[in-house]
């Protein structure tokens, strides 16, 4: 028999109200149907209003974010030459491996970022001028590509790309097992989101369980170095993008992530709290969700003069369920003859359809 639970209410799930919540998460894993059942009523109204909120609560231990950044920034920190190594291949959907977008010197000169190849239309000297390359690296890794994981995924005919192994630096030993500790970590709080959305979603809390189990997600590690020189209206760190899977967990250091107000087609900043992880639903509950649930453009500023100086990172999970997971209009997401806005479509021929413009 199902548990009774009262009608949810947001009281003691939201910790700060607004446009992107502050929701405390550690009613999540109460024993307590009701306290699950307010956060997933909390997330319900964020996933309506922005698509964005802010957790706190999570219960996931600091120090291991904290290890895989400071793996990371000392493979960051490398000469380029020694990074070249490690470069993504080009037309590889995976994005496994180091992928950059400008030159690297002692910091930046914004006057010397080459834009051949960067640029949509090569005769618009007007776009080249105003759309410069983000100033950012990523390197990304995935499940998949660790020893004897994509045996189990279901991946069929895409196993010999979707298996190709990650690519850890030898010149830093020790972040692989850090990166694999944290993934690991967020693992179990990208499913006890799952269920909280199944929750505010009207459906039983596991709905998403046998559909997540086998997972494509992507951890990545998002550096954006020091800076120098002027930088132009249209000069990111991140430009303006939605995420394409189900779900974006975000650790961040610094303030600089900001995400359009849909009552207002303005800017706003999403609130920073340390040790907090900034949530997004990405453009793949749209379709599950029949648009009750929408993505929403978010970027990621170059800082004040200031504050340009000193390199930052910031690590997002991108949740993926699992390659044959078909991702159709939820029963609880429509009425009795109203028809699914949305075609059905398996979650890993998606996910290659979004990433192909992005490994090109």
């Amino acid at each position: 028999m199902s548990e009774a639970v009262t009608a949810p209410s947001t009281t003691d799930a939201v910790v700060v109200p607004g446009y992107v919540p502050v929701i405390d998460f550690s009613g999540a894993t109460s024993s307590d149907p009701a306290r699950r059942a307010a956060v997933g009523a909390a997330l319900d109204e964020a996933c309506r209003t922005s698509g964005f909120f802010t957790v706190v609560g999570h219960g996931i231990d600091p120090t291991l974010m904290e290890t895989a950044i400071d793996e990371v920034r000392t493979f960051f920190e490398l000469p380029m030459a020694a990074k070249e190594r490690y470069l993504a291949a080009k037309g590889d959907p995976t994005l496994r491996g180091l992928r950059v977008w400008h030159n690297q010197g002692a910091g930046y000169d914004l006057d010397t970022i080459n834009l051949e190849g960067f640029v949509e239309d090569p005769d618009s000297q007007e776009y080249a001028r105003a759309r410069r390359p983000d100033i950012c690296e990523l390197f990304t890794m995935n499940r998949l590509g660790e020893p004897g994981v994509a045996e189990g995924a279901g991946l069929g005919e895409h196993f010999d790309v979707w298996s190709k192994p990650n690519v850890w630096p030898t010149e830093v030993e020790a972040m692989r097992p850090a990166w694999l500790a944290l993934y690991t970590e967020l693992e179990r709080f990208a499913q006890t989101t799952m269920r909280m959305f199944a929750l505010g979603l009207g459906l039983a809390e596991t709905h998403f369980d046998g559909i997540i189990d086998e997972h494509l997600t992507n951890l990545c590690a998002n550096y954006y170095p020091a800076v120098r020189g002027e930088v132009g209206p249209e000069q990111f760190r991140k430009m303006p993008h939605t995420d394409s899977g189900t779900v974006t967990i975000l650790y961040q250091d610094v303030r600089g992530l900001q995400v359009i107000d849909r009552r207002s087609g303005e800017w706003v900043d999403v609130p920073y709290v340390p040790g907090s992880y900034v949530v997004n639903i990405g453009d793949l509950m749209a379709l599950w969700t029949n648009d009750r649930w929408v993505s929403t453009m978010h970027r990621v500023l170059v800082p004040p003069p200031a504050d340009r100086s000193v390199p930052r990172i910031s690590m997002p999970f991108f949740h993926q369920p699992n390659w044959n997971a078909l991702i159709e209009c939820l029963p609880t997401c429509r009425v009795d003859g109203e028809a699914p806005k949305h075609a059905p479509v398996l979650s890993g021929e998606y996910l290659e359809y979004k990433v192909m413009p992005l490994a090109a």
